[in-house]
């Protein structure tokens, strides 16, 4: 399938990414300390300000439909990394992991998750190609999700119960001590991964399960690799500044997942029904800004009945 980016757009588009990750990691993350509310209010407007810039560059140089397009998407993608982000809280709250290690390992984290999202939105794209009834199977699994997430409760979540620990338990020497913002230690001529790289690996397999949800839901909005990819890309390079500045208020977004359970089934809805009724981007831009603003209103204003009688 055809993309709007050129290749020498790919090319620059590349070459951006990875001096903002060089810039945050060598610059101003060299050494690790806890992240401040200012410092993670500061970046979070950085790279939703960057976002947004980009946002402007798709509309001028590749037409309004895409410019909406990458918007919606992206609106998709952030909603959907502030869900994320109640599993990434829980395993580090699980860990133990002191705060001013959690930068690194969400940085790692973050690298990781832009190569597999690179290939789960190729594979996405070329199965579409290929294969067009797979977008009635995809608008199906997007409903499913969608239902199963609103009856979910982040609460029971234990990553130490999960696969990758049980696979990092059985295949790596581990230690339980740590060797600064390391990731190994030697001990006795022996390398042991750290209680860091341990989490790594657990938030890494999170993010390939969480792409499962997120990829077939921003090919429902386009199918254009340049749009779907940077989209990803821009919400993912935020998630960890997003983590540090909502970290103390996720657990009182209550009803978030209630609402990005309902943005799933719509998007899966329009992705099944897309073949006889076209839904312009702009009039999915609303929706699904509408039902994320009520959502946090709704969870700002109500709390759960268990807790109002606390």
């Amino acid at each position: 399938m055809s993309s709007v980016g050129s290749p020498v757009e790919w090319a620059i588009f590349g070459v951006v990414v990875l001096g903002l990750l060089l810039l945050d990691l060598l610059i101003f993350n060299r050494e690790a300390h806890k992240i401040s509310l200012k410092e993670s209010a500061v970046w979070s407007i950085v790279w939703v300000g960057l976002a947004l810039l980009f946002n402007v560059f798709v509309y001028i140089e590749h037409g309004a439909e895409s410019g909406t397009q990458f918007l919606t998407a992206y609106l998709i993608e952030k909603s959907l990394s502030v869900d994320n982000l109640f599993v990434f809280l829980a395993i580090f709250n699980h860990f133990r992991i002191p705060s001013h290690f959690q930068h690194r390992v969400l940085f790692w984290g973050v690298v990781g998750a832009l190569v597999m999202r690179a290939l789960f939105i190729a594979a996405g794209v070329a199965l579409l190609t290929h294969f067009a009834w797979l977008m009635y199977v995809f608008a199906l699994f997007l409903v499913y999700t969608g239902i199963k997430l609103g009856f979910s409760r982040h609460e029971n979540d234990d990553p130490s119960q999960g696969v990758a620990m049980r696979l990092a338990q059985k295949y790596l020497r581990t230690t339980p001590e740590y060797n600064g913002q390391k990731f190994f230690k030697h001990i006795d001529g022996r390398r042991f991964a750290t209680p860091l790289f341990v989490v790594l690996v657990v938030i890494e397999f999170s993010d390939v399960l969480f792409a499962f949800d997120s990829v077939p839901a921003v090919l429902a909005i386009s199918k254009d690799p340049f749009i779907v990819y940077s989209s990803n890309v821009f919400a993912i390079l935020g998630l960890r500044a997003l983590y540090f500045l909502l970290a103390d208020v996720l657990n009182r977004l209550h009803y978030l997942g209630k609402g990005l359970a309902v943005v799933l089934v719509y998007i899966g809805i329009k992705m099944g029904v897309s073949e006889w009724l076209h839904v312009p981007p702009l009039a999915s831009l609303g929706v699904i800004a509408a039902i994320l603003t009520i959502t946090v209103f709704i969870s700002i204003r109500h709390k759960p009945d268990a807790e109002n009688a606390d």
